[in-house]
């Protein structure tokens, strides 16, 4: 057995890995490519099945789906025309009203892309005031493509205003709605997606300084995220995807993408300016950094697993697609990226920028690659001379910014919350419901019995409908629509606490717990389940309100076995948990000023919707506790590495944290960035989670990396190594840091704690 060999199997699977890459280098690159374009082509031949919302979601909204698609009747677009006097005197009663209804009427139809017209005349949508009328439709064809074929309806809606000036004609409905907000926020994503990559570009150039070094992470990340997306593909076939899916998988996949190579590849370049030579640098950089890009890996991979446990078919997606570009960077990172290195050898240092190439270098040391940061230093020396005051100014100020979270109030954000009140859309949108309470978003009942038409199903419906208004749900029209092929019936029931959340829910509660038990439920057999806007609203934030504790549990429970085998202490594994948990609670704690209690909301460009939308503490939880642990085992695993060389905690501490601050703190800063890119996004759900991941990992990567974990780890001194004898029987998933290679001593290098004697244990 060669000594490479006998050194890799030494080191672990994660050198093995960079081992064999780096003889092979061109069978590893071309086996990437291969992988890639050949994983790419079989997901285009196979395509993406998309996730379908409503079947996915729990409850009644499924169960109503289930009865549609099971008949044929699901995939409509609804939409109305708001017909409405503009002020002075006038009535729904006059011939001039009559007359703009009949032209709507004959407008919409002669279009050819409607059906099931009615006239407010026939289903008794007419307000309580007769100075508004709604004449509902259906648009033909699939509900999804619904938005690209709405523009001649509302181009023909547009013509009869210009023939009624006296009246206000307006069009809201799921196609014009996607229609109009897809023109004014439908290049938000694409323009936060194209800029992510420049962002990052350009970020590593100034940590590099050479272009060839900046562009491998990116490319790599890339390549990774390409590969991801034809392998979401063919899983979407047993677990459907979604386009939010993939957008959380680019963002996810740059993040971990980037910072995989560019930890691998500092590592690598520090080696080097330490005096090894390039096949040992890169063996170390593969032992050391290369088991720590596994570690991490398989640790974020457990976080977004915890995404399944929902149920919920949006973030089963999101779980499922980010696990599988987290894996792919990962491999792609211990394997084609050292054969990467092994061929550019010096070449990797091309592109240099004059500047950048002396800012790079003065990071990095021209004698010595382990001098680390000089800004880190100046601030670990305080932070591990006063441990314990660190460890209480720190950890007090995060517990300080948490504390507001506790008061958080989660919910799902309407429309006009949502989207703003200037789009012309939004403003039909409230004039409905001003006119209609609860009109654009009515409870949508599906009825299915033996016979639909039997005297007893009728009664029964009939009931409903004077029940529903009758109790204070509902304050009409209450319109019914027979199916009688298929012994369906669907009733939609405007609420009336309309756009007021907490009162339409109430009115939803109402009629499910008493109206329909009281009417519908005395027909044996019939079912009977509730959906729309609000259900759906409901239902999804129960959901998502009941899986906060499985999924918690499962993440933290895990990535404490986790790294309680790769660190073997039981006091890492506990930090660990607990540090990435306040990084967590301080991040919920500002979004929870910031967007509940709106203070700092303008700077950000928010508006005051007074709540956080419902389902981004449980989203953020994973993402951030998966992203917090990338930072935490690469820092914990140079402190480890550096203590089981010789040094002393404290010197170990310093060590670690000063080598590894630089590198983190580039990789922060691209996070950041492409997160605060989202910030700036119109939706406010998006700038909800822009902002709330870009703090929490700014506070991670600075507050509790360069401050918290070295002070609790100065405190606990030779207590962060314990492991309890009955423990010892436990998997070891670490490796053997004495196989390392020395640095070379050069006379001229200064002096470091690795090399200074008075750090020495």
């Amino acid at each position: 057995m060669s000594r490479a060999r006998a050194h890799g199997s030494r080191l672990g699977i994660a050198a093995a890995m960079g081992g064999w890459s780096a003889r092979h280098r061109w069978a590893a690159v071309g086996g990437w490519l291969l992988f890639v374009v050949l994983v790419m082509l079989l997901g285009q031949a196979a395509g993406r099945h998309d996730v379908d919302e409503d079947r996915s979601m729990p409850g009644e909204v499924s169960q109503a789906a289930t009865i549609q698609d099971d008949a044929g009747l699901r995939g409509k677009a609804g939409e109305m025309v708001l017909i409405q006097v503009r002020g002075g005197t006038g009535t729904t009663a006059d011939p001039a009203f009559r007359g703009a209804v009949g032209d709507v009427v004959t407008a919409i139809k002669a279009t050819g892309k409607v059906t099931a017209v009615t006239s407010p005349y026939d289903t008794k949508a007419v307000s309580a005031d007769h100075r508004s009328a709604l004449v509902k439709f259906d648009m033909l064809g699939d509900k999804k493509t619904a938005a690209d074929r709405v523009q001649p309806v509302l181009d023909a809606v547009a013509g009869v205003q210009a023939r009624h000036p006296s009246l206000r004609i307006e069009e809201f409905g799921d196609a014009s709605s996607d229609k109009a907000v897809s023109n004014a926020f439908g290049s938000d994503f694409k323009t936060a997606e194209y800029s992510a990559l420049p962002l990052a570009l350009g970020i590593l150039l100034i940590a590099f300084g050479a272009l060839v070094a900046a562009l491998l992470p990116v490319m790599l990340a890339m390549t990774a995220f390409l590969g991801a997306t034809g392998v979401v593909a063919l899983v979407s076939h047993s677990v459907p995807m979604s386009d939010t899916a993939n957008s959380v998988m680019l963002l996810v996949g740059l993040a971990v993408g980037v910072d995989y190579c560019l930890f691998y590849l500092r590592r690598e370049r520090e080696e080097r300016a330490a005096g090894h030579d390039p096949a040992t640098a890169l063996r170390i950089a593969a032992a050391t950094s290369g088991r720590a890009i596994l570690i991490s890996g398989v640790t974020v991979i457990v976080a977004m697993a915890g995404m399944l446990f929902t149920g919920i078919g949006d973030f089963k997606a999101m779980g499922v697609a980010t696990m599988i570009v987290v894996a792919i960077a990962m491999v792609g990172s211990v394997t084609v990226l050292p054969a990467l290195l092994s061929l550019l050898g010096e070449r990797v240092e091309k592109g240099r920028v004059p500047l950048l190439g002396r800012i790079a270098r003065s990071r990095t040391g021209r004698t010595g690659g382990t001098g680390g940061s000089r800004f880190w230093r100046t601030v670990l020396r305080p932070v591990l001379r006063h441990p314990k005051g660190a460890t209480l100014l720190a950890g007090g100020a995060l517990i300080a910014i948490a504390l507001p979270a506790f008061g958080m109030h989660s919910a799902n954000l309407s429309t006009d919350q949502e989207l703003g009140d200037h789009l012309p859309i939004i403003q039909t949108y409230d004039r409905i419901n001003a006119a209609f309470p609860g009109g654009p978003d009515p409870a949508h009942v599906v009825v299915k019995a033996d016979a639909i038409d039997s005297p007893a199903v009728r009664k029964a419906i009939s009931d409903f409908r004077t029940e529903a208004v009758a109790s204070g749900a509902s304050r009409g029209p209450v319109t019914v629509t027979v199916h009688t092929p298929q012994n369906i019936a669907e009733i939609d029931v405007p609420l009336a606490g309309g756009t007021d959340h907490d009162k339409a829910e109430s009115d939803l509660r109402l009629l499910r717990d008493h109206v329909r038990p009281d009417t519908l439920g005395r027909v044996a057999g019939l079912q009977a389940p509730i959906t729309g806007e609000t259900a759906g609203s409901m239902d999804f934030t129960h959901k998502i309100t009941s899986s906060v504790l499985p999924v918690f549990a499962f993440v933290t429970v895990f990535a404490f076995l986790l790294m309680l085998l790769s660190f073997r202490s039981l006091t890492i594994a506990l930090t660990s948990i607990a540090l990435n948990l306040l990084s967590v609670g301080a991040a919920y704690g500002i979004l929870t000023v910031v967007f509940q209690h709106g203070v700092g909301a303008s700077l950000v460009g928010a508006t005051g919707t007074g709540a956080v939308v419902a389902w981004l503490p449980l989203f953020l939880f994973v993402i951030l506790f998966g992203l917090s642990m990338d930072y935490h085992v690469f820092v914990v695993s140079r402190i480890r590495e550096a203590r089981m060389r010789g040094l002393t905690t404290k010197g170990a501490i310093e060590h670690g944290i000063t080598t590894t601050a630089g590198v983190v703190t580039s990789a922060a800063v691209i996070m950041v960035a492409v997160f605060a890119i989202f910030g700036t996004l119109s939706m406010q759900s998006m700038k909800q989670m822009g902002v709330g991941l870009a703090f929490a990992v700014l506070i991670d990567a600075t507050v509790i990396r360069g401050v918290l974990l070295p002070s609790v780890m100065s405190l606990l001194g030779e207590r962060n190594w314990y492991l309890p004898r009955w423990m010892h029987r436990l998997p070891d998933l670490t490796h053997d840091e004495s196989a390392l290679p020395v640095p070379p001593v050069a006379a001229d290098r200064p002096s470091t704690p690795l090399h200074d004697p008075v750090y020495r244990a």
